[in-house]
């Protein structure tokens, strides 16, 4: 039996302001082996968005094993994201 996959407490949060400020978003939270959160598109391009709750401690903010894998092993674009505000950083940075 398949158990969902919870999801940090910010992420519906973080999916509003990047869809404010203009940014497509596909929520891959349910994809699972590491794969990140969210992916978004904006002015042609895709992100990788692995979601962190920036509330938590930073022991309780670290990538699972799963997650580092992809992470080490992805040839493209992936980042974390832990607050509205680093949501709003990555947008402008763009």
């Amino acid at each position: 039996m398949a158990f969902p996959k919870r999801i940090d407490s910010n992420q519906n949060d973080i999916v509003k302001i990047l869809r404010k400020l203009g940014a497509s978003v596909q929520i891959l939270s349910n994809v699972g082996k590491g794969c990140p959160d969210l992916l978004i598109g904006l002015n042609g391009n895709n992100y990788l968005i692995e979601v962190k709750d920036g509330e938590k401690s930073p022991s309780q903010q670290k990538l699972t094993d799963c997650e580092q894998s992809f992470f080490y092993s992805w040839k493209g674009q992936a980042c974390i994201i832990n607050s509205m505000q680093s949501a709003i950083d990555f947008i402008a940075s763009l």
